[in-house]
């Protein structure tokens, strides 16, 4: 009499596309030979009318920027904040992308989710309160990684902290940076 075997099912685990380790290996080696190097990213902002705008950038598709109706805006597309939170949400995403692809983790999930404490008290300076340059902007972020690969939770850790401390976007909005404007 022979007894039947049930096997259970096999677990298959999904990954992220790839990035080029090899192309990123090549990258940092240039980076590592000239320090200094720096790139420039331009955008070309035109208004629409009342706060929507289109943000080109290189041959992309314009990016559509407005305000919500309590900001006396149409609600058509994301605020500027918001905006700037999703160039730092896309930023950390890329820093633990190649973080990971460098310290041979394969990710399976990678979700940012971001929230920045902004106010506009100043009326974007149209007579509202008067305030000092500290007290504008975004006076809190907070983010939240969920990230899942085959690493353990705290090499998962340390590839989203040393992100976090790589990044230009982050690193732009803590640390101070020169700010020029002027007509055209």
């Amino acid at each position: 009499m022979s007894v039947a075997t049930e096997s259970a099912p096999a677990t298959v685990k999904a990954y992220l596309k790839p990035i080029d380790s090899e192309g990123l290996a090549a990258f940092a080696a240039k980076g590592r030979a000239n320090p200094a190097s720096r790139g420039t990213n331009k955008v070309h902002t035109v208004l629409q009318g009342m706060y929507r705008s289109l943000s080109y950038v290189g041959d992309h598709e314009g990016v559509v920027v407005d305000e919500p109706l309590h900001l006396f805006g149409e609600n058509t597309a994301p605020a500027p904040g918001e905006i700037v939170l999703s160039g730092l949400g896309g930023c950390l995403a890329v820093g633990i992308t190649a973080v990971a692809t460098w310290k041979q983790v394969k990710l399976s999930k990678l979700e940012i989710f971001l929230e920045g404490d902004i106010g506009n008290p100043a009326a974007w300076g149209a007579g509202g309160a008067m305030k000092e340059a500290k007290d504008m902007g975004f006076q809190a972020i907070r983010v939240k990684v969920l990230i899942e690969g085959d690493a353990s939770r705290e090499v998962l850790d340390e590839i989203v902290q040393h992100a976090n401390f790589y990044s230009p976007v982050a690193n732009s909005m803590r640390n101070p940076i020169p700010f020029d404007i002027a007509l055209a």
